[in-house]
């Protein structure tokens, strides 16, 4: 047997080029009498070619496979998501509208002069859900029941001719979250390890309930091996009678629960939510497919002959299951659907009824006209409502969400969190954290000074309404960031949450255009930039903004041969619907920065459209 030559292979060719080179450098230097024809229009370079065409689009696959299995480079939406969900972010649905409503009845009086008072057997008891609409059908429901016997508001309404109270007027403040509540339901034969269904809307803002044929609750987890849920039970004398007492205020208990019957959603490519269920096909007790904690490091004979894993603290955290894949049932799965920015609605636009529950139709009282005097507003502008995360804001969040690890420690921690609050409780726009000066009276010798107080943060938060512009953040949405922040915050840290100060601005400028170019193609071309440039997506809470960038951006349009001058004025005005926070703009430029205030700020074009103005002159 003749002796093999090793032949020398580079393996470092990544393209089409160097394939063709390095193969016919391999035919030149291992096949020099086999093969010498290497012109161009020879059957051998065909062959050539062909090798390195395969070896190129082979290489192509290569490098894209390793781009798209990091969630830094990758590009395509499937894998984004996927690798997102691995970090253990779930993307942001679209995200629905949030406020506070009034919600009023009248009753009618019982008694006479002082002793007159409100007849509280009509007042109403309304179910959760209660849906309510503006005049252009953007739709809000309630998450809460309303009970008008406890702690209502109390007016009187109508006096009649003797000087008498006739009737009362109760009103109940009540939050409110915007989306068209729907419920779709799916059929299960024989189980299925696994089982998976999608939700057919693409525009999902929540899933509020999924339940069965025999009306078992399906718990919704973050991975399937969690067994054990939060449950809120309603606050009433018969789930407990010492707690009922703050019912007013506290409407539901929370209550730690074990449950098999699970599930684990994902953000599918399509926009659309798919549900996956457990493998099990019994609802065994837990200790039957785990080792009972008692059991742990007795070491008795019997134990290592019955158990079927190992006796060791870390199978607690796992089941051989993960829950229950259902069967012989139907599946009646509950969600809201909606999140745009139309429904960041106005004050006083939510003023319509349109789908009500009462709880208290006994048929003792006729409740018909109380019915009929059931009345709505919102008393401040909804807001928080947005569209679903594009794709490089759910890659930079998981990457945050991943460092922080389910707790809040640095700025970078909390500010991850707000972004990934759930969509349900609305949405923050734009947040911003320091520390919490403080003045430091301990020295009277000295005046006192300003100090960072360790454990306390100020968290600086805005939101926007339904034409895209920053607005403080109403209270409902500021009440469930405070509760959201709460589950992840350190023990020994402070967070008040504050809004931030709008400076609104506008632009005035000039432009050289270069020559045979239509002047007001020009200048509408550089008004079109600016507003592209300063959109409030780029401005950030105590941001700068570099003049002299904005320039050089202008100056690379095409026709444009220099802006010769372009400055920022403040604008004010209340009555004109700005912020009506003066800023001194001139003091506030340093070599061509406009920088903030000292105070936590943002600067915004409130107006693109008139508050950019521009003029072409002539060189």
């Amino acid at each position: 047997m003749a002796n093999l030559i090793k032949k020398d292979v580079k393996y470092l060719n990544k393209d089409f080029g160097q394939f063709r080179e390095n193969l016919i450098n391999f035919s030149k230097n291992y096949f020099p009498d086999t093969y010498q024809d290497f012109n161009e229009s020879s059957p051998g370079m065909m062959f050539i070619e062909m090798a390195s065409y395969v070896g190129d689009v082979l290489s192509y696959y290569t490098d894209t496979s390793f781009k798209e299995s990091l969630l830094s480079s990758a590009d395509e939406s499937s894998n984004i998501l996927m690798l997102s969900q691995l970090f253990g972010y779930k993307p942001r649905l679209n995200t629905p509208a949030t406020c506070n409503l009034d919600v009023f009845q009248l009753v009618p009086a019982l008694g006479t002069g002082a002793a007159a008072a409100p007849d509280m057997k009509y007042a109403l008891t309304i179910a959760a859900g209660m849906e309510v609409t503006t005049d252009d059908q953007i739709t809000f429901h309630t998450e809460t029941p309303i009970d008008f016997n406890n702690d209502s508001e109390i007016t009187v309404y109508e006096i009649d001719g003797s000087g008498n109270v006739s009737r009362y007027l109760l009103k109940k403040t009540i939050k409110v979250i915007s989306g068209e509540v729907k419920t779709s339901e799916f059929t299960f034969t024989t189980p299925k390890p696994y089982d998976k269904i999608i939700l057919p809307n693409t525009n999902l803002i929540d899933i509020i309930s999924v339940t069965d044929s025999a009306n078992n609750k399906w718990s919704e987890v973050d991975y399937l091996a969690q067994d054990t849920v939060f449950e809120d039970i309603a606050n009433i004398p018969f789930n407990d009678p010492t707690l009922s007492a703050y019912r007013s205020t506290v409407p539901y208990i929370l209550k730690l629960k074990k449950t098999a019957r699970r599930f684990v959603s994902r953000v599918r490519d399509d926009n659309r939510i798919e549900l996956c269920f457990g493998s099990g096909v019994s609802s065994d007790a837990d200790e039957e497919i785990i080792p009972n904690p008692k059991s742990v490091g007795h070491g008795l004979e019997y134990l290592r002959r019955t158990t079927t894993s190992a006796v060791d603290p870390t199978n607690f955290l796992y089941t051989s299951t993960y829950g229950i894949a259902p069967s012989n049932t139907t599946l009646t799965v509950k969600y809201s659907c909606g999140g745009s920015t139309e429904e960041n609605v106005g004050v006083n636009s939510i003023v319509n009824v349109a789908d009500v529950t009462y709880l208290n139709e006994t048929g003792m009282v006729d409740l018909e006209s109380t019915k009929a005097s059931l009345a709505v507003t919102n008393n401040e502008s909804a807001q928080g409502a947005r569209s679903k995360q594009n794709l490089d804001a759910i890659r930079q969040n998981a990457m945050a969400s991943f460092a922080a690890q389910n707790r809040a420690i640095t700025r970078e921690d909390y500010i991850a969190r707000v972004y990934s609050m759930p969509a349900q409780f609305g949405a923050i726009s734009k947040a911003y954290i320091v520390g919490d000066a403080q003045i430091n009276t301990a020295d009277k010798t000295y005046p006192a000074e300003t100090i960072t107080n360790p454990y306390a943060l100020n968290l600086y938060v805005l939101a926007q309404d339904a034409s895209d512009n920053l607005v403080e953040a109403n209270a409902a949405l500021l009440e469930n960031l405070r509760t959201y922040i709460s589950q992840y915050r350190m023990l020994t840290d402070a967070i008040n949450i504050k809004p931030a100060f709008i400076i609104n601005l506008g632009i005035e400028f000039e432009v050289i255009p270069k020559p045979n170019n239509n002047s007001n193609e020009i200048v509408l071309k550089c008004i079109d930039r600016l507003k592209t440039l300063l959109h409030n997506d780029r401005m950030q809470i105590n941001g700068p903004l570099n003049i002299s960038s904005i320039i050089s951006d202008l100056d690379s349009l095409d026709g444009v041969q220099s802006i010769p001058t372009l400055d920022f004025i403040n604008l004010h005005k209340t009555s004109g619907g700005y912020s009506g926070n003066e800023y001194d703009i001139s003091s506030a430029i340093k070599n061509n920065i406009l920088y903030p205030s000292l105070d936590p700020s943002i600067f915004e074009i409130k107006y693109p459209n008139a508050d950019i103005k521009g003029k072409a002159i002539k060189p």
